[in-house]
């Protein structure tokens, strides 16, 4: 969820405090990655769908 927050940009303080005292942030990077190319990717579907 932090992730989330964070690609609208509406992380509270408190929740961005929280996720940097976490030892890896190798999760963050990961979940990041993923949802950036599934909105990519429902990007490119829409667009399809509407010139087809």
């Amino acid at each position: 969820m932090s992730v989330i927050a964070a690609l609208f940009g509406v992380q509270t303080e408190a929740n961005r405090q929280r996720d940097f005292q976490r030892h890896s942030p190798l999760p963050f990077i990961v979940v990041g990655i993923l949802l950036i190319a599934l909105f990519v990717l429902s990007l490119v579907a829409i667009v399809q769908w509407i010139l087809s």
